[in-house]
């Protein structure tokens, strides 16, 4: 499943619906401290929000800046009404209390769906704004014409971006699922059960071929670095030959979620418009 082109293509989307905007969609990116990884994540939603036409805002704090100065730049900005869309890139630095800070963001621009109020909204089956990765799961899945109702769905990975949102969307469309974490014994044979089978853990190549059922869909949301090239949670080479679809690592799940953040500025703008 190429995620890739996929992207692509709702960027082009979205860069057609921009054109006809009165005023240009906005985007505020808060980054405490300088880590390289977040460094490179920021840069390709900078690149994405450049592509289509979105301007895009990064407010970068040093690590040590007091917490009220951050929250308070965040409630500045939930008062801009020349910005859209807010999103705290994580992981913050340890010292900081990163739920209290996710919250200052106003719900009406939580481009990320991390706030408590959007989650729980999610979670009850109403209209919000759903995290980026496991939104971008969904539109894959969509894409391909993945039947989801009935099926068995695994999903490796309980985390609160990827894993507990994606639980949520899964049962809303009638699935089976389970949810495996470190903690889970056998997960081989809870994965081979799957018919649609995520994974969202940061272990390298931890999903092996004997792992998977014949003609299950695989999707891989794991992010690692292995010897300097990237990789995903799933052993592609192998599982591969197994599976009826799967996505790649990198050009799969990645450049999604990146669609997925444009496409939920979209959503905050044409929301924010439509109550005027």
């Amino acid at each position: 499943m190429d995620g890739e082109a996929l992207s692509l293509k709702i960027q082009d989307e979205i860069k057609k619906e921009i054109k006809s905007c009165m005023i240009r969609p906005s985007v505020a990116v808060i980054q405490v401290g300088d880590d390289p990884a977040s460094n490179s994540y920021i840069k390709r939603k900078e690149t994405a929000c450049n592509n289509v036409g979105v301007y895009f805002r990064l407010y970068k704090f040093d690590e040590g800046t007091p917490e009220l100065t951050i929250i308070n730049k965040i409630k500045e900005l939930n008062n801009d009404e020349y910005v859209n869309g807010i999103l705290v890139q994580l992981p913050l630095p340890v010292q900081y209390n990163e739920k209290r800070i996710v919250n200052s963001v106003i719900n009406s621009k939580d481009v990320d769906g991390l706030t408590d109020i959007n989650v729980g909204r999610m979670i009850n089956g109403k209209k919000t704004l759903i995290p980026c990765t496991p939104l971008g799961i969904m539109r894959i899945l969509d894409e391909y014409n993945v039947d989801i109702a009935g099926k068995n769905v695994v999903i490796v990975g309980r985390g609160k971006l990827v894993g507990r949102p994606l639980f949520s969307l899964m049962l809303a469309k009638d699935a089976t699922v389970t949810v495996c974490h470190s903690k889970t014994v056998n997960l081989g044979e809870i994965t081979k059960q799957a018919d649609i089978l995520v994974c969202a853990c940061g272990v390298p190549n931890l999903i092996t071929e004997d792992m998977v059922k014949k003609d299950a869909v695989v999707v891989d949301a794991g992010t690692n670095r292995v010897d300097g090239k990237l990789c995903g949670d799933v052993d592609f080479v192998n599982v591969s030959k197994k599976a009826s679809l799967i996505t790649p690592v990198p050009k799969g799940v990645g450049p999604m979620t990146v669609a997925m953040l444009l496409q939920n500025i979209i959503t905050c703008y044409n929301n924010k418009n439509a109550t005027k």
